[in-house]
């Protein structure tokens, strides 16, 4: 199987790729900032659930698709562009009392949830990212080339639960911070508004 020091260093990477800035970890700042802790870390099992697809796609040869196909890949970025449009949309509406700094969500968990499987389902650069990544480590010497896509892609799952949650912590702290403060609050949801735009636009213009 898998040598323990090429899971090390597989697993050094993931966590150094999640500590990044990037789309997913700003996604769960801002939704644990507005709604708690708690969506932060729903937000962030949605978010994986979107991994688990991408991982067996990778293990299936499905991701291929997105890299060799113009069309598929730019359907799915607009339709996710078109959803982060669409929150930020709810985040320029949303006024003082939808905002929670405590440690339970406002929106329902399911919302939260579904909110992060779909913001990287329908990211096609995440998916080519996976494509490229995961089997750099496989060797088919040491047997199954899907078999350890699927458990390298475990991996980098748990890497991101653990990165990510500290992002959701602290996001909630700051959300917790803001809810003294009303004008802060609606200035928030506004932030999180720009922030859905400039990822909206961030992907439309995306390449493979």
């Amino acid at each position: 199987m898998i040598p323990f020091d090429v899971l090390t260093v597989f697993f050094a990477a993931a966590v150094a790729l999640g500590v990044a800035p990037g789309p997913d970890n700003i996604f769960v700042l801002t939704q644990s900032a507005l709604y708690g802790r708690f969506a932060g870390l729903i937000v962030t099992l949605g978010l994986c659930t979107g991994l688990i697809v991408h991982t067996i796609a990778v293990a299936l040869g499905v991701a291929a698709i997105f890299q060799t196909s113009e069309l598929a890949f730019t359907m799915l970025k607009f339709a996710g562009a078109g959803y982060l449009l669409y929150l930020a949309f709810q985040a320029f509406r949303a006024g003082k009392t939808e905002i929670s700094g405590g440690n339970g969500p406002v929106l329902p968990a399911w919302t939260l949830y579904r909110r992060g499987i779909v913001m990287n389902v329908s990211n096609p650069k995440v998916a080519i990212f996976f494509l490229a990544f995961l089997p750099q480590f496989a060797d088919p010497a040491r047997g199954s080339v899907p078999l350890q896509v699927l458990i390298f892609g475990a991996f980098f799952i748990v890497a991101t639960i653990l990165v990510f949650g500290g992002v959701a912590l602290g996001g909630g702290m700051l959300g917790a911070f803001l809810k003294r403060s009303p004008k802060a609050q609606v200035r928030l949801n506004r932030l999180a508004g720009l922030v859905f735009v400039g990822l909206a636009l961030r992907l439309a213009v995306a390449e493979r």
